[in-house]
């Protein structure tokens, strides 16, 4: 049996050390090492979404490959691909870092500097136990394998734009075609998916904080089970607590809920902080609401200029979405998309405040009338995701999860890849200063 092993190195040195021992060993197929955890995830991903015979047997996993921590990465690897042996490379194998790779879902940890006969064994070892795995649950089994649900993040260029309206409709949209869905309010200090759908709760996303391992039964004890059959993970009732909330949690808890989810909406609000920048650095798709005012799209590009400085997200991989879009209003969506610099749904969502308000103020948004142009122009955007039902799309199957698609009038294209966007137009928010 050959093993295949993809390597995710960081350091370019250790990356040209691990390729020079992976050629020598005996019955193995070395595919070229990825730089960082998000290029590892995503090539996982896309070798999965057609078959699990596709994945590589081993993942190589450095302790240096960043920007994620190597053992949360190889948390995530274990939750979304369990069909595949992860290894840990470290400098430090105490038993303290054995114990803690074991509980993320390691296969094995192999010493700095490397040694041909440990790297050896341990992949050989790996290897055998993928290939077991994939013998017991079948290519076809229907069991979640595969590169688990899809995530998507919502959030806005400045505060009041609607990211908690859009959220909860993309959820209801993508439940109404049988998809198993979770709704996270991360707006951790002010979030209101509870009040927009007149939910009284004890437990929230801080409940969670500090679990080391966010097992089924824990997950079930806080998520919501709401009326629409939809998940809710809201934020805490008392906004302090939401500091409780870090990175660490936010890549817990949305591994967990993608491992049992088709589909996982994110709530982001429009405050960045190190929890709701690392659900969008995780998220599938990553959108960005904006209003078509010259102060909302000066701070959406803001925003975009700011997640990439971060390296949260880089433009390319964001979708703004054009909400209370007017046809008689300066700035229509080209103009956000050439100012901005990203992608911009074909699909703009209309003002609609006599729409919105009755359902607003009763709490609830899942009973927003289906003619009305607002709720129709937002399922619509859960149909050019890939979410739900679109103009032109049938129902998602939900015998497996898939990624979600932008659909333009370009093409199809994955969340995150990118071709050449419209350009044209000129606007106050792209004079010198627009930026704000």
């Amino acid at each position: 049996m050959v093993t295949r092993i993809l390597p995710a190195v960081g350091d370019a040195e250790a990356a040209r050390a691990v390729t020079t021992l992976l050629s020598q060993l005996p019955d193995t197929e070395p595919a070229p090492p990825v730089g960082n955890s998000t290029l590892l995830l995503d090539t996982l991903a896309q070798l999965a979404e057609e078959s699990l015979a596709d994945l590589p047997e081993v993942v190589l996993v450095h302790e240096r490959v960043g920007p994620v921590p190597a053992l949360e990465l190889i948390r995530e690897v274990a939750l979304r691909f369990p069909a595949v042996g992860v290894i840990l490379i470290t400098a430090d194998t105490g038993s303290g870092v054995y114990a803690a790779a074991m509980d993320s879902g390691a296969r094995g940890v192999v010493g700095l500097p490397l040694s041909y006969d440990e790297l050896s064994a341990r992949v050989h070892a790996a290897g055998n136990w993928a290939a077991g795995v994939r013998r017991h649950l079948g290519a076809d089994s229907g069991l979640p394998t595969g590169p688990g649900g899809t995530v998507i993040t919502v959030s806005g260029a400045k505060g009041g734009v609607g990211t908690t309206t859009l959220s909860v409709q993309l959820a209801l949209a993508a439940r109404a075609v049988g998809q198993h869905v979770a709704l996270v309010d991360m707006d951790l200090q002010s979030g209101d998916v509870a009040s927009y759908l007149d939910v009284q709760f004890r437990r929230s996303i801080a409940d969670l904080a500090g679990i080391k391992d966010i097992s089924p039964r824990v997950l079930q004890d806080v998520v919501l089970h709401h009326e629409t059959g939809v998940g809710l993970l809201l934020a805490p009732g008392e906004g302090e607590r939401g500091e409780e909330v870090d990175e660490r949690t936010t890549r817990q808890v949305i591994g967990a809920l993608r491992s049992r989810y088709h589909v996982v909406i994110v709530d982001c609000g429009s405050q960045l902080t190190g929890a709701n920048a690392a659900a969008v650095e995780m998220a599938d798709g990553a959108l960005l609401v904006v209003t078509p005012d010259v102060v909302t799209v000066r701070a959406a590009k803001r925003t975009v200029r700011m997640w990439d400085r971060l390296q949260v997200r880089k433009a390319e991989d964001t979708l703004a979405v054009v909400n209370r879009h007017t046809r008689t209003t300066e700035i229509q969506p080209p103009l956000v998309e050439r100012i901005v610099g990203t992608r911009v749904a074909r699909t703009a969502v209309p003002a609609g405040f006599k729409e919105l308000q009755p359902a607003v103020d009763a709490g609830r948004m899942q009973d927003l009338d289906d003619r009305g142009q607002v709720k129709q122009a937002m399922w619509a955007l859960a149909g050019e995701l890939g979410l739900g039902r679109g103009p032109e799309d049938g129902p998602v199957g939900h015998g497996r999860s898939r990624r979600g698609k932008y659909r333009n009038d370009r093409g199809s294209i994955g969340f995150r890849r990118r071709r050449g966007a419209d350009r044209g137009g000129a606007a106050a928010a792209d004079r010198p200063g627009g930026e704000g």
